[in-house]
C-alpha cells in the first residue's frame, strides 16, 4: 500500500494516453476531478467508482494541487 499519497497517481504512456491514473487503474485523475466539479461528494464518488478508497480522492486532489502550484518563468 503506498504511503505517500502521491504514490497513488501513476502515468504509464500505454494507458489512457499518458494521462494521470489511479493506482494503474483505468480511472484518469481528471475523471475524479470532473466529479469534484460537478458537485459529486466522496461518498457519491465512491459509490460511482467502487474500485476507488477514499486515499484515492485525496490523492487526486493533491496531485492537481501540485501540478498548478509551480513557478512560472516569465520572457
Amino acid at each position: 500500500m503506498p504511503t505517500n499519497l502521491l504514490d497513488r497517481i501513476t502515468i504509464n504512456p500505454q494507458q489512457c494516453g499518458g494521462r494521470p491514473c489511479v493506482r494503474g487503474m483505468r480511472i484518469r485523475v481528471s475523471d475524479v476531478l470532473d466529479l469534484f466539479a460537478a458537485g459529486l461528494t466522496v461518498e457519491e464518488i465512491l459509490k460511482e467508482m467502487p474500485d476507488l478508497e477514499p486515499e484515492d480522492l485525496k490523492a487526486c486532489l493533491q496531485f492537481a494541487a501540485r501540478r498548478l502550484d509551480h513557478p512560472l518563468i516569465a520572457a
